[in-house]
């Protein structure tokens, strides 16, 4: 498959008070065309920063970003800001958290889609317009002509993110970063938005990355699933190897806290005891160490590599239990 972003070796650092905060720690994974890839992870783990950089949305200073992100054979990181704005909406399209907070308050929803359309796509008011009531009626939001000239405070939450999603994708962008866009919604909701995305997705042929700490809300619209934790990407395989036959300790515990349709009134959930590591100190070793029920001596002083697992190349885990001189260790120790 063409791949249409790479991202290697990157890295973003904050300055602040107590020492450097090393929020992304040399992070690897592509994107191919056409393909959705969910991004997941607990609070903290460097997956939103790893969104906003691709779109160069965070300054430089605080913070200190390097490595390499390649779109359609260009490296963003070394684009200027002029250059980003032409990319920005164009080729690369954002839906954010919190539509209340994105979207201004003071602006027609008609008028910020249409913004986009005439700055990008050189459009006439009225073909602007008209374009923007198109993608209204595509994200599924009733009487589009009318809702056209309305404000966000007359749209419902789960309106108002069709309405970002209609925003991100006027101008027909390559690639698509929906950052937690279900997060702030209820259950029925979050099922409607995930399965507009994955319609338009499909239409329209847009890649789409969607980050999310919820492994739930991924297995329909997601292809692969890449899993970090404290700022590193720790698994990444399609989502029947992650949801099938996941291979971190972490990935396992973030699977056991969500709840199933056929568990038992009576069985717990079983959280992910401790908390994540100090990133102005990461540890020497693996950073899931202190938290994990497997953890060997070799965990303690010595980072693991992502390595495929059972020689599979799509399907690989930043755990020593990877590592091909494992499993036979084990198997000698039960003996």
């Amino acid at each position: 498959m063409e791949r249409l972003l790479e991202v290697n070796d990157l890295r973003v650092n904050f300055k602040v008070r107590g020492g450097t905060v090393q929020a992304v720690r040399g992070v690897n994974f592509h994107i191919n065309k056409g393909e959705a890839v969910a991004i997941v992870g607990e609070s903290g783990c460097g997956k939103s920063v790893t969104a906003q950089t691709l779109m160069r949305l965070i300054p430089s200073p605080p913070a200190m970003t390097s490595g390499s992100i390649m779109f359609k054979g260009q490296e963003i990181l070394s684009k200027t800001p002029k250059e980003m704005e032409n990319i920005r909406g164009k080729e690369m399209g954002m839906i954010f958290q919190d539509p209340m907070t994105s979207l201004n308050p003071t602006l027609s929803i008609g008028r910020q889609i249409t913004e986009g359309l005439v700055k990008h796509q050189g459009m006439s008011s009225s073909a602007a317009r008209s374009r923007a009531i198109e993608m209204l009626n595509l994200v599924g939001i009733p009487n589009p002509a009318a809702r056209f000239n309305q404000y966000p405070h007359e749209f419902s939450g789960g309106m108002r993110q069709r309405a970002m999603i209609a925003i991100a994708l006027a101008c027909n962008p390559s690639l698509l970063i929906a950052d937690e866009p279900t997060t702030a919604l209820d259950v029925t909701i979050q099922a409607q938005i995930l399965r507009v995305m994955k319609d338009l997705q499909e239409r329209m042929g847009t890649s789409i990355i969607l980050i999310t700490h919820d492994l739930g809300v991924v297995a329909d619209i997601c292809d692969r699933v890449i899993v970090m934790y404290a700022g590193k990407v720790v698994e990444s395989g399609t989502k029947w190897e992650i949801f099938k036959n996941p291979k971190h300790p972490y990935t396992k515990g973030l699977l056991r806290s969500v709840p199933r349709l056929d568990q038992r009134k009576d069985e717990p959930l079983i959280p992910i005891f401790g908390t994540p590591p100090d990133l102005i100190k990461p540890p020497a070793g693996c950073s899931f160490c202190a938290r994990c029920d497997e953890a060997m001596r070799v965990c303690v002083d010595n980072d693991p590599e992502l390595l495929p697992v059972d020689g599979n190349e799509s399907h690989t885990s930043a755990c020593w239990m990877a590592h091909p001189y494992a499993k036979p260790a084990k198997q000698e120790v039960s003996v």
